[in-house]
C-alpha cells in the first residue's frame, strides 16, 4: 500500500509495476488467457495499480486482453494506471506503420485505445528512439495527444540520455508536456545506465522504471556455477551470459539472499528498489506463484553491508568522462575515495604542500 509519485508529477504508482508482455502465447512464451487473468487479479488484489504493456506485445493481444479484463469495467479502469507504448510496427510492408512520426503516433494511439477499450492512456511511452524522426515532431505530437485528453502523461523508453535531455529541454522551452518517466534495462548485471541515464533522469525529473530487473531470469538463483543450464532450462541466450563476472555477481547474490532469509530474486529486486532514481520496477510473471514471490520482495530488507557487497561485486565500467572526473575530484578534494568509491590517482595531483607551489 506504499505508493510513490512518478517523476515530477502527481501520478501515484505502486513500487512494483506488472509487465504485461507475458499476457498471451503469441510469441512462443508467456501465459494462456486463464493464467494471465489470475495473475492480473492477484496483482490488483494485493493493491497493485500500475500495468505496463505495448502495442506490439503478443502481436497486440496483450492490449486486447487488458481491454477485455479492464476496459469494459469503468470502476476497474479508473483505479489503474495503464501504460502502453508506440514505435513498434505491426504491419509488414508499411513504412509508416511504426516509428516516432506524427502520423504513426496518432494512429498507434487510436489503435491502442480501441484494443484496450478505454478513452485514455495514463502513460504513453516512446518504446525506443527513432533516429530518423526529428524529436520536436515526436514531442509536439505527444503534447497534442495530452491536450486532446487521449493521453495523461508521457515517457521515454530505451533512448540515449542526450536525446532525452534534448526532448525535455524542448518541452520546457515551448510549453509542451514534459516527460515524467524513463524506462530502461537495469539490474545487478546491467548497471551501465548509472553513467548517463540515471543522473539525467534525476536531474530532469523523470522517475526510473527498470525493466528486466532479474536479467530475464539469470538472477533468480536458477543459474549458478553448479547448474549453468538453469536446471531443465535450455535458454541458450541466458546461459551464454554466464561469464566469470556474472557468475561472481550470482555467487554474492546467493550469499546475501541466504543471510537475509529470502530468495535470490527477492534480494535482486530489493537491491534495485534501493537505487537512487528508481521509483517503480517492472516485474513479469508467467504464473501466480512467480508473481506472489516477486511481490514478497517488498517485505525484504537488506542492510548496508549487504547492499555494499552487491554494489562492489557488480560495479560497472562506465564510459568517459567518469573515470577522468573521479581522478580530478580526488586531486582537488584529497583522499583516495570519491563519493565512497576508490578513485584512481590523478597523475598531476600534488604529492605534498611543496608541490602545490
Amino acid at each position: 500500500m506504499n505508493y510513490t509519485t512518478l517523476g515530477r508529477s502527481g501520478l501515484r504508482v505502486a513500487p512494483l509495476c506488472l509487465g504485461a508482455m507475458t499476457f498471451g502465447e503469441d510469441w512462443g512464451f508467456g501465459s494462456d488467457l486463464e493464467t494471465s487473468r489470475r495473475v492480473l487479479s492477484t496483482y490488483m488484489e494485493r493493491g497493485g495499480n500500475f500495468i505496463d504493456t505495448a502495442n506490439i506485445y503478443t502481436k497486440g493481444h496483450s492490449e486486447a486482453f487488458l481491454g477485455d479484463e479492464i476496459g469494459v469495467h469503468p470502476s476497474k479502469r479508473d483505479r489503474l494506471v495503464i501504460a502502453t507504448k508506440f514505435q513498434g510496427n505491426l504491419y509488414n510492408g508499411d513504412p509508416n506503420g511504426g516509428g516516432g512520426s506524427r502520423k504513426n503516433i496518432m494512429e498507434s494511439c487510436e489503435q491502442s485505445l480501441r484494443r484496450m477499450r478505454t478513452d485514455y492512456i495514463d502513460l504513453y511511452w516512446m518504446h525506443w528512439w527513432d533516429e530518423f524522426t526529428p524529436i520536436q515532431e515526436t514531442m509536439r505530437a505527444l503534447d497534442d495527444l495530452v491536450r486532446q485528453g487521449k493521453v495523461r502523461y508521457i515517457g521515454f523508453s530505451d533512448t540515449p540520455a542526450w536525446k532525452c535531455a534534448e526532448a525535455q529541454t524542448l518541452a520546457h522551452l515551448r510549453g509542451w508536456e514534459p516527460l515524467i518517466a524513463l524506462q530502461i534495462e537495469y539490474s545487478l548485471i546491467e548497471r551501465t545506465v548509472e553513467g548517463e541515464l540515471i543522473p539525467m533522469a534525476r536531474a530532469f525529473g523523470m522517475g526510473v522504471t527498470p525493466w528486466s530487473p532479474l536479467r530475464g531470469g539469470l538472477l533468480t538463483g536458477k543459474f549458478t556455477r553448479d547448474t549453468p543450464q538453469g536446471g531443465d532450462s535450455t535458454r541458450e541466450w541466458l546461459t551464454n551470459q554466464l561469464d566469470e563476472r556474472n557468475l561472481t555477481i550470482i555467487d554474492m547474490l546467493m550469499q546475501v539472499a541466504a543471510e537475509a532469509g529470502c530468495t535470490p530474486a527477492q534480494a535482486a529486486l530489493t537491491w534495485i528498489r534501493e537505487q537512487p532514481g528508481v521509483q517503480s520496477t517492472i516485474i513479469g510473471a508467467r504464473t501466480v506463484d512467480q508473481l506472489e514471490a516477486n511481490l514478497a520482495s517488498l517485505d525484504v530488507r537488506l542492510d548496508k553491508t549487504q547492499l555494499n557487497s552487491l554494489n562492489e561485486v557488480s560495479e560497472p565500467d562506465l564510459n568517459f568522462p567518469h573515470g577522468f572526473l573521479q581522478r580530478v575530484a580526488m586531486a582537488t578534494q584529497g583522499g583516495t575515495t570519491v563519493n565512497g568509491r576508490e578513485a584512481e590517482p590523478w597523475p598531476l595531483a600534488p604529492q605534498s604542500d611543496e608541490d602545490r607551489w
